[in-house]
């Protein structure tokens, strides 16, 4: 099984330390996030992990070469000249995964759980789904929504009141997937888009289903005030 983690964003939250460093090198307790979730990923088997790049990337390349990947056979999808958001980062990235039949993990380079991988893997076969989210019950924004058989069915906007898709069962995304290689057979957008918009699209005729993990440790690293909140979690 192989992994993604998405460090390309501005982390324009985390300022002023993303004036002058990507997000992904925040350090929690003396470790990178970067490092924190490559180790995190790593504890689960996966060794093979892809991770995009943009805001200062050239930092986050000198940090895997002198940690020689700090373990893991590492990846480098270069964004420098154009951030792609989700979706665009992982398609540009797809010839990392190409020919391997598993699915694969994507996730987030600001946040830090100890969420199960094996048994979301474990719910992601047995439904036959496209792809699994972690969600969560947590206060947020913005919300996926799910139908009554757990699938996804829409997205909506708390504080603008916007809505894509039916309404449904409120949860708050956690910014980790597994995804089958399919996926880029279904994906037709060019450039820079979402991942969530590309599953609304698809939800209709493919299940894309949620994994509720609210009973384990969960921070988003990205907000202020975050990375002390994070050092006390995991300590």
């Amino acid at each position: 099984m192989k992994g993604m983690i998405l460090a390309a964003g501005l982390g324009s939250r985390l300022k002023p330390f993303t004036d002058r460093h990507p997000k992904a090198l925040a350090r929690v307790n003396g470790k990178p996030l970067l490092q924190r979730n490559i180790e995190y990923l790593r504890s689960f088997g996966i060794d093979d992990i892809a991770v995009n790049v943009h805001h200062f990337s050239e930092q986050i390349i000198n940090a895997i070469h002198e940690n020689k990947g700090w373990g893991a056979n590492m990846f480098i999808s270069d964004e420098t000249d154009e951030v792609l958001e989700t979706g665009g980062g992982l398609k540009k990235a797809s010839g990392f995964f190409r020919n391997d039949p598993e699915p694969f993990v994507l996730m987030n380079a600001d946040i830090l759980t100890d969420l199960d991988l094996h048994k979301m893997m474990d719910a992601h076969h047995q439904n036959n789904s496209l792809a699994t989210l972690a969600v969560r019950d947590r206060d947020t924004s913005r919300y996926l929504l799910f139908d009554e058989t757990n699938r996804l069915c829409g997205w909506r906007n708390e504080k603008t009141g916007e809505q894509k898709g039916r309404p449904g069962i409120k949860k708050a995304f956690s910014g980790i997937h597994i995804i089958s290689p399919e996926i880029f057979s279904l994906m037709t957008e060019q450039g820079k888009f979402s991942m969530i918009d590309l599953y609304l699209r698809l939800a209709d005729e493919h299940p894309i289903a949620a994994f509720d993990h609210s009973e384990t440790k969960f921070i988003d690293v990205g907000k202020p005030g975050s990375v002390e909140q994070a050092e006390e979690m995991f300590k």
